[in-house]
């Protein structure tokens, strides 16, 4: 029988001060004033349960006897929404196999599940570890400045693009990696030396920077509610293995693009807007290149 998980409202609190996620999704004061809110109630951050996927991942993995000693430079994670999670809703983590093709020049992969007590979807997706990543910046830096000369929370000079700078603090990973019921010394423990700050902890920071410009722009996230439908990022995880206390990490977000209407969430009475963003330490190194 498959582990059962909950989260409760205090869980969806600490992740989402933790990322400085204020979407009022996830608000248990301002949920019932989002406009045609079909949810009846607080819903768990997208980012929180993809984190617990990840956790899962890496511990199958582990079980298993993968990915060995030298896995592949880019983590990929590709997650399409099926719906959401209320507060106490019960449900279970499905982890498929590792398919292992790093042999032939591949990589590793699982697709994982998550399911409510009663069978129903609410996440489908991948985590790979591969040679090249998966999403690419889309030119998103190359006429750029650098990241140290972009001034935060604005559109960067002569263009459409969002900049929003984070510091990273290991208080604020722990209580992330806490609030998606993980534990935070398989990640970060001072006393043993060894912080590892999660990808898909730097990668939430994106939810802020959306919101931020949204803020920015005068949108009314009340009268016009935005969620999730899909994520697709890659994570040079050499890059992530440097990040360590007080980093800096600059989150560049483009202008949206109406997409077609999809699956699940992205049901076809549901319009879509595609934001690539690309995150970048201040040395100019790329961290993670993303489609949301």
């Amino acid at each position: 029988m498959s582990q059962q998980y909950a989260f409760d409202q205090l869980h969806i609190d600490v992740a989402r001060n933790s990322t400085d996620d204020f979407n009022p999704f996830h608000d248990p004061l301002r949920w019932d004033s989002i406009s045609g809110n079909p949810f009846a109630g607080p819903i768990a951050l997208g980012f929180q349960l993809e984190f617990l996927c990840s956790d899962r991942i890496m511990h199958h993995r582990t079980k298993e006897g993968s990915p060995g000693e030298n896995p592949p430079p880019f983590r990929n994670f590709e997650f399409n929404f099926a719906g959401a999670l209320r507060v106490g809703e019960s449900f279970a983590v499905d982890v498929r196999k590792t398919i292992d093709r790093t042999g032939q020049g591949g990589g590793l992969s699982n697709r994982v599940i998550v399911r409510k007590e009663y069978g129903t979807p609410v996440l489908i997706g991948t985590q790979s570890d591969t040679p090249e990543p998966k999403v690419n910046r889309d030119g998103i830096l190359d006429a750029l400045p650098s990241p140290r000369e972009l001034q935060d929370r604005t559109m960067s000079p002569g263009s459409d693009v969002f900049v929003k700078r984070k510091y990273m603090t290991t208080s604020n990973a722990k209580n992330f990696i806490l609030g998606s019921l993980c534990r935070q010394h398989d990640y970060i423990d001072e006393l043993a030396e060894h912080i590892f700050f999660p990808p898909l902890f730097t990668a939430s920071l994106m939810s802020c920077a959306l919101l931020e410009r949204g803020l920015a722009l005068g949108h009314d996230f009340v009268a016009s509610p935005l969620v999730y439908t899909s994520h697709q990022i890659s994570v040079d995880m050499r890059v992530q293995h440097r990040l360590r206390s007080n980093d800096v990490v600059h989150t560049l977000v483009s202008p949206p693009e109406l997409v077609a209407p999809g699956n699940g969430l992205g049901k076809a009475c549901v319009e879509q807007q595609l934001f690539r963003c690309t995150a970048a330490l201040t040395d100019g190194s790329v961290l993670f290149n993303a489609r949301v």
